[in-house]
C-alpha cells in the first residue's frame, strides 16, 4: 500500500485502497458524482463550510466506476463525464481530497455501518460525514439518514444531511440531465451543469458524405464509450481541438437517413476554418438544439437544409456569446 503525504494548496486524489493517507481528519461527502452537476457543486461547497467550521479538511469520495457495474457485470452506465473530467471538475470546486474507491465485490458486501466505520472512519479518517438528500451507500439500500445518523454516534462520527438545490420546478440531479438530453434539451441540461454538455474524443476518418455536399465533416470516435450522447438530430456546438481556439460547428447526430445510413454517427461540419485534424483530440460542447435529424428526397435538398442550419446557428451563437458574459 503506498502512502501519500498532502502539500496544502491543491486537491490531492488518491485511489483506495492502493493509495492511503499519512495523516489528517476530515469532513466527508460520498458519491458518484456523476456530471459533476450544480447540485454536486452545492454539496461540495458546503462540505468546504462544514469541514473549515470544524477545523477539518475536506474530502470528496467517489468511485472508479459506477458500482452496479460490480454487481451486475453486464450492465452499462450512460455517463455525463468520463473519470478524468470527473476528476478535474472536483478539483476546480477547491475540495482538498479526492479519493477514488476501487470498487469491488467485497467493498460492495460491506453492510452501511460496515463501510462507514472500516473504510470511512478507520481508513480515511472522516470524522463528519456530509451526506446528500438522496443519498444511498452500503449493502442494504433501504437504510437512510437515521441509520447513518444512528451509525455514526455509534463510531463516533458526525452525520449531517444536506439539503437539494433546485433550478426551474424540479431539483437538478444526475438522471434528470440524462432525461433531458435522452430528449434533445442540451440548453436546459446546460442550466442544471452550469456549463454546456461536452462529448470528447479523437477525429476518424468516415464516409467523406459531407465533402461531396460541400459541408466536410469531422467525425468523432467517442472515448468513453459508455459517455451519454444526446438525442439524434442537429445542434449547433463549440468544437475544442488540442493545441487550436475553440470554433463553432454544426453537428449532426444520427444514422444519416437521406443515404440510407445504418450505423450512428457523430459528425461535425466545423464552420470556422480548420486544418488536418484527422487522429487529433477533439471535445464538442452542445450550445442549442437546431432541428430533428430527418430524411430529404435529395443531397442537394440536404445541402439547403444545412445552410439554413448555419444560419440558425449563428443565432445560437450569439445567444450564448452573450450568456457567457
Amino acid at each position: 500500500m503506498k502512502m501519500i503525504y498532502f502539500p496544502d494548496g491543491t486537491m490531492n486524489t488518491i485511489y483506495f485502497p492502493d493509495e492511503t493517507m499519512k495523516t489528517g481528519l476530515f469532513a466527508a461527502t460520498i458519491g458518484f458524482f456523476d456530471g459533476v452537476h450544480l447540485g454536486h457543486r452545492y454539496l461540495l461547497g458546503r462540505l468546504k463550510d462544514e469541514a473549515e467550521n470544524r477545523g477539518l479538511k475536506s474530502m470528496a469520495v467517489t468511485f472508479a466506476c459506477h458500482p452496479r457495474q460490480v454487481v451486475q457485470s453486464d450492465w452499462r452506465p450512460a455517463l455525463l463525464t468520463t473519470l478524468e473530467e470527473k476528476i478535474r471538475l472536483i478539483g476546480e470546486t477547491g475540495v482538498d481530497v479526492l479519493v477514488v474507491l476501487r470498487f469491488d465485490l467485497q467493498m460492495a458486501a460491506l453492510s452501511s455501518r460496515d463501510f462507514m466505520q472500516r473504510v470511512l472512519f478507520e481508513s480515511l479518517g472522516v470524522r463528519c460525514l456530509l451526506t446528500g438528500y438522496d443519498n444511498r451507500f452500503g449493502h442494504d439500500r433501504s437504510e437512510g439518514f437515521e441509520d447513518y445518523r444512528r451509525y455514526g454516534w455509534e463510531i463516533g462520527m458526525d452525520v449531517v444531511c444536506n439539503d437539494a438545490l433546485s433550478v426551474g420546478e424540479a431539483n437538478v440531479s444526475s438522471s434528470r440531465i440524462r432525461h433531458l438530453l435522452h430528449d434533445g434539451s442540451v440548453e436546459e441540461a446546460a442550466r442544471c451543469l452550469g456549463r454546456p454538455y461536452a462529448l470528447s474524443g479523437h477525429v476518424v476518418h468516415g464516409e467523406q458524405i459531407g465533402r461531396t455536399l460541400g459541408f466536410p465533416t469531422a467525425n468523432l470516435q467517442l472515448d468513453e464509450v459508455c459517455q451519454l450522447v444526446p438525442a439524434d438530430g442537429v445542434y449547433a456546438v463549440m468544437v475544442s481541438l488540442e493545441g487550436e481556439a475553440s470554433k463553432r460547428g454544426i453537428m449532426n447526430i444520427g444514422t444519416r437517413p437521406t443515404f440510407n445510413g445504418e450505423t450512428r454517427t457523430l459528425e461535425t461540419n466545423i464552420l470556422d476554418e480548420m486544418g488536418d485534424i484527422y487522429g487529433k483530440t477533439m471535445s464538442v460542447a452542445f450550445v442549442g438544439r437546431i432541428r430533428d435529424e430527418r430524411h430529404f428526397p435529395s443531397g442537394e435538398a440536404l445541402a439547403e437544409q444545412i445552410r439554413k442550419d448555419k444560419a440558425e446557428a449563428e443565432r445560437l451563437f450569439c445567444y450564448f456569446g452573450k450568456s457567457e458574459k
